[in-house]
């Protein structure tokens, strides 16, 4: 990056945060900080939702998904538009009618004290890990390409997004979001726009799309009854409708974003914007890997393409090893590429026969670099836990985009960082600030009072997960472990949510301890069954069927419930 790049990231990330600062300024109620001023538009929302899952995580992480394992990770949100749909009929007009600032103060009036704070306990500790993720993630890929350092970058991106949700609350996030995401979206389209132009000479795009499907990039739909793999059709319809209830019907992080609507018609347009919208745009984003997969296919990547890590491990040990690792994969990669274009002349002269013969070599040849790929990995850690998939994006910027777009794609990482992070920020002090200090600590405050500890919680959670971020040290791909952490805790929040909406006569105390059951049983199946024979997705239906289930035997053999339901 140049003096220009810097401009630009520095011009762009404060101009956001300033005016978030200033739009907000005056906004000193308790029930505006939390909730915003209740008059926020459909197209806000949408936004504001749809900004607040898409962190720098999916940014960064989803074009590497896209480069190694095509377009399949698309499946991962075909539940989502049943889900939303669900929310928007049954979840939202509850918690419109009940006027709540949190989730889980329905929670509190459908069940009982426990349960609401079993609920509220498990968000936060899901949502701080995430917080902690969230700018870890960036930090960690921004910091080694470009050679900053690690602790600094966390720390300036933290005390910029938490200096600015603190002032601002609910409505800062929601103003500065929209700006965000913009950023992000022309982002996008300038890093398609830079790959097509890319393209080898005389590569068409029916060839692009050849080569791509040849090598097995565009299988977006599996239809595999395996549990153990991750992104299939029935995973991502089932299993991942739960997870998108989950997030979206229980997350405070997105439910405060949507109960802020000037009405519930407001708010259920919000949701269903990013129903239409947000299947289309992770197929765009995993797009961009298949074609960055295309153009490393003609041009010569690094071997593995976390170069600090290589540069590392080749200064202190394995030079010569590694070095015989970087021949072998250019002699590869030469005879890949000669292949292809044996392959992409064949097709052109229309002779199907040679067309095929070339195609299976080309398959080979291809097939040669990747083993020599896994061979880098193992050189790097010899477990191979590392994933160099995250850096795959990063690197294509950093090698062939024009300085100024440069500092405009760091900048929008940086935002979908910020935006992310202000409304998990937001939800935390939120929840902590109603659904405990208010509920146990001091339920007779001033809103003055309540106003100023929601502040208070806000920067504290921002410093836990500031701290949380200089702790970590983690290696698998970034947007998986995001999703995979939700899994974990996700389940039993469902499930509470389920029983009150659904199971009527269920109570307080039967679906605490189910609540309590089902948690242990999904952390039970994370540290003792491999990935490969369960996929993560499917902890969200074992979880909240089991839930249903336990909660259900203990009302039975406790009897009819005391207290009177609440819908």
């Amino acid at each position: 990056m140049n003096a220009l790049d810097y401009v630009v990231l520095l011009v762009t990330i404060l101009g956001i945060a300033a005016y978030g600062t200033w739009r907000t300024r005056g906004r000193h109620t308790f029930s505006t900080y939390l909730k915003g001023a209740g008059d926020t538009r459909w197209f806000v929302i949408g936004l504001s939702v749809m900004a607040t899952q898409a962190s720098a995580v999916t940014f960064l992480s989803t074009p590497g998904q896209g480069f190694q394992g095509g377009l399949g990770f698309v499946q991962f949100y075909f539940g989502m538009p049943i889900a939303l749909i669900i929310i928007a009929a049954v979840f939202l007009p509850i918690y419109r009618r009940l006027n709540v600032i949190t989730a889980y103060e329905y929670l509190g009036q459908r069940f009982d004290g426990k349960t609401r704070l079993l609920g509220a306990a498990v968000f936060l500790v899901q949502r701080a890990l995430g917080a902690g993720l969230t700018i870890y993630a960036p930090a960690i890929v921004l910091s080694k390409v470009m050679g900053w350092s690690l602790s600094a970058t966390i720390l300036c991106s933290g005390i910029v997004v938490v200096v600015y949700t603190a002032t601002g609350g609910s409505d800062a996030v929601n103003v500065t979001q929209k700006y965000q995401i913009s950023i992000i979206f022309a982002a996008m389209i300038a890093a398609f726009i830079i790959l097509l132009k890319n393209l080898p000479d005389g590569l068409t795009f029916s060839d692009t799309l050849s080569i791509a499907g040849g090598m097995h990039k565009l299988e977006a739909v599996n239809f595999s009854t395996n549990p153990g793999m991750r992104y299939t059709f029935w995973s991502g319809t089932i299993a991942a409708t739960f997870h998108m209830l989950a997030y979206f019907g229980t997350d405070q992080s997105q439910v405060q974003r949507y109960i802020s609507g000037a009405s519930l018609r407001e708010s259920r347009l919000g949701l269903m914007f990013n129903a239409v919208f947000k299947i289309p745009m992770q197929f765009f984003i995993l797009s961009l890997g298949v074609l960055l997969f295309v153009v490393y296919q003609f041009e010569k990547p690094p071997v593995y393409f976390d170069q600090v890590a290589w540069q590392e491990r080749a200064a202190h040990s394995q030079g010569g090893t590694l070095r015989e690792i970087e021949t072998k994969f250019s002699t590869a990669h030469s005879e890949e590429e000669h292949q292809l274009q044996a392959w992409v002349k064949a097709r052109h002269t229309g002779d199907s026969t040679a067309e095929s013969t070339a195609r299976s070599a080309a398959a080979l040849a291809h097939d040669r670099v990747e083993a020599v790929r896994k061979e880098a990995r193992l050189a790097v850690d010899p477990h191979d836990k590392r994933n160099d998939t995250d850096y795959i994006f990063i690197t294509f910027i950093m090698d062939h985009f024009p300085h100024g777009m440069i500092g405009l794609l760091v900048a929008a990482f940086f935002a979908a960082a910020l935006s992310a992070k202000s409304a998990e920020l937001n939800s935390l002090g939120s929840a902590t600030t109603v659904d405990i200090y208010r509920h146990i600590i001091r339920p007779n405050a001033s809103d003055a009072q309540y106003l100023a500890a929601s502040r208070g919680f806000t920067i504290f959670w921002g410093v836990v997960s500031i701290a949380f971020a200089l702790c970590l040290s983690f290696a698998d791909n970034l947007v998986q472990a995001v999703n995979i952490v939700g899994a974990i805790f996700y389940p039993v929040m469902l499930s509470l949510f389920v029983v009150g909406f659904f199971l009527r006569k269920i109570g307080g105390t039967a679906v605490f301890w189910g609540g309590l059951t089902a948690q242990t049983l999904v952390l039970a199946l994370y540290f003792t069954v491999p990935d490969q024979r369960l996929s993560y997705l499917w902890y969200n239906v074992i979880g909240c069927i089991v839930c249903v289930l336990v909660s259900a035997v203990i009302q039975l053999a406790s009897g009819p419930q005391s207290r009177v339901a609440v819908t």
